[in-house]
């Protein structure tokens, strides 16, 4: 027996251990099916033979000794359905199988399933709450990036948790002869077809029914939600009771389990921390088909593995998200620099401040005419007069934004604060610009953009975005290189930066970081729009960023990564890839779960 991680193949001596194991994927190498399938009906018909020489078998004692799927379901059925299971089993195998050849998970190189029909009679069979389509699926191929497209052979539309691990522990039990995978879907806001399968499963995650939230505002408040629901109406329930979450993301209309899968970051996170941070507990089925609550003290291993693993552990279908108190009423204010190393060091000022603002975010802008004109449809001047003499053309301007949260009878005490904190600031005068707006308003204003956008068409075009997580010892290096010769201009999309205190942030979760106490996310969101030769031109520009922090070897880290290679993956992951692979083999031991993200692909060999 093999198992293989891509282009590494090793030899598996008898009785491993599922947690020690460092290679979670299993290939049937060059056995014929027929004898396997031969094998394991012996193997129930003659248990009390096999029992005496489990050793002669390398292959049945290992999947004995695992508590491997087929083993499982032989153990739960008899022999009459066996030998139908076994006709089953070869109806449905191609005619070759290898999706380990290719090191490179760019485009799929897996031929359609030869016996599609016979896997979706297969699923069929399943009793659910929910169902599956196996029709007009091109919704699924689909997300917010726009760019990888990768059809599934059949959407589970799930109305209960059962249905998502009945489907998974189904789907287990055929893996030795079938490649299908399983990918979560929640609002389809992947940039590279991570919550894509190509002839997979995708879980329609939306579907799912979604209890009510329940919402403790004694000493430790919290909000039970559903994986599937959105972060916007967690905000509208948990602001009844005067509450709301402690960190968000710039835009609400994504799910609980797709952020909390990544991490979530937004300007609050050098203040609490990433989402990820804010977790009590979790309800994850697990890519063996297990409904698994885990938390700090319970199924510890799991429930930080989940925490910014990129799906790769389990499915999140329940989160319970830390709560605080909740204003009604935010001061919002923009001010403009035009040398970055004043502006990244007001920035690392506020973030270590004690009574700093709420909210600290940042944005380049290069080469943007009118730039204060079009601030003033959202935004006052405090000097008019001089603000319309500001000219932004043909120059390089960095915009720091800042938000203090406050309730309108301590509007006086709010402003003496912000007057405080402004002063100790070193940005250019004319550019200060405030507004006040509601909580709400403020949390959500990224949706307003999408209304927009949507109404000219321009809101489904490809999104080619670069996430970069940057040290700060070398992010002046960064914005030298990047901002001076790279990227010329940001007419294609926004180009957020701003720095971030680790000290918050817990370093047990899957999610990797640059190794200082204060880093940067610089975000590159671009929209390639139609008629122009935007997505090529923008792609190879982030690929000579990408180039550039390689050679000058900044020690950068993507956020929302998407690598090519596993060797990409390894070098990402660093130190942590050991524990992220043995994570692998405990909880997705086939992996089954997330083929999006091209961290690793399920072996079969049959020849």
């Amino acid at each position: 027996m093999r198992l293989e991680i891509c282009d590494s193949v090793l030899t598996i001596p008898p009785k491993p251990s599922p947690l020690n194991s460092r290679l979670p994927f299993v290939s049937l190498g060059s056995s014929t099916p027929l004898l396997y399938i031969h094998k394991l009906s012996l193997s129930l018909s003659h248990s009390h033979k096999y029992k005496k020489k489990k050793k002669e078998n390398r292959y049945t004692t290992y999947s004995r000794e695992m508590g491997s799927p087929v083993c499982g379901f032989l153990k739960k059925n008899n022999i009459i359905f066996l030998r139908f299971f076994a006709i089953l089993v070869l109806s449905c195998i191609p005619d070759r199988t290898n999706l380990c050849s290719n090191p490179s998970f760019d485009t799929p190189t897996i031929p359609p399933h030869s016996s599609s029909s016979c896997i979706r009679s297969s699923l069929k069979t399943l009793t659910l709450d929910g169902y599956f389509s196996f029709e007009n699926l091109k919704h699924a191929a689909k997300d917010f990036g726009n760019i990888c497209h990768y059809l599934p052979i059949a959407v589970l539309h799930p109305k209960s948790v059962s249905d998502i691990s009945s489907t998974i522990k189904h789907i287990l039990y055929m893996s030795s002869v079938t490649k299908l995978t399983v990918a979560a879907r929640g609002r389809g806001h992947s940039l590279q077809g991570q919550a894509q399968a190509y002839q997979g499963v995708v879980i329609n995650m939306e579907s799912l029914d979604q209890p009510s939230m329940y919402i403790e505002n004694g000493e430790v408040p919290y909000v039970d939600v559903s994986g599937s629901e959105l972060w916007i109406n967690i905000l509208h329930e948990t602001l009844k009771y005067g509450l709301s979450p402690k960190s968000w993301t710039d835009y609400l209309h994504l799910t609980v389990g797709g952020t909390l899968s990544n991490a979530g970051i937004s300007g609050q996170a050098f203040r609490h921390g990433p989402q990820i941070n804010n977790v009590y507990q979790l309800e994850v089925v697990t890519g063996r088909g297990e409904v698994v609550t885990c938390s700090d003290k319970e199924n510890a291993d799991l429930f930080y593995g989940v925490l910014g693993g990129l799906g790769q552990f389990g499915i999140i279908t329940r989160a319970r998200i830390s709560l605080g108190p909740a204003e009604k009423m935010v001061k919002w204010i923009r001010v403009l620099y035009s040398e970055f190393s004043t502006f990244s060091n007001d920035q690392e000022h506020l973030i270590s401040s004690n009574n700093s603002f709420d909210y600290i975010e940042g944005f380049v802008m290069i080469n943007r005419t009118g730039l204060l004109n079009n601030w003033r449809s959202s935004f006052n001047p405090k000097d008019p007069i001089q603000a319309s003499q500001f000219s932004s053309d043909g120059k390089i301007l960095y915009c720091l934004e800042m938000v203090k949260y406050f309730n309108p009878e301590k509007i006086d005490v709010l402003n003496q604060d912000v007057e405080k904190l402004l002063s100790e600031l070193h940005y250019i005068p004319s550019t200060l610009f405030l507004s006040e707006v509601s909580y709400v308003e403020f949390l959500d204003r990224v949706h307003l953009s999408e209304i927009k956008l949507r109404s000219k068409g321009l809101w489904e075009v490809p999104h080619p975005w670069l996430n970069l997580l940057i040290p700060k010892s070398r992010i002046f290096d960064f914005a030298e290189e990047v901002f001076g010769n790279i990227v010329k201009d940001n007419n294609n999309g926004p180009i957020l930066i701003y720095p971030v205190n680790k000290a918050k942030w817990n370093n047990r979760t899957s999610m990797v970081t640059p190794e200082e106490d204060i880093i940067y996310l610089v975000a590159f969101l671009s929209s390639a729009l139609p008629g122009t030769d935007g997505l090529e031109h923008i792609m190879t520009q982030n690929q000579r960023i990408l180039d550039f922090c390689a050679k000058a070897q900044l020690g950068a880290k993507q956020y929302l990564p998407h690598y090519h290679t596993q060797d990409e993956w390894r070098a990402h992951f660093g130190t942590q890839w050991e524990t992220f692979v043995q994570r692998k083999s405990a909880y997705d031991p086939l992996a089954i779960l997330a083929p999006g993200q091209r961290i690793f692909q399920k072996a079969i060999s049959i020849t």
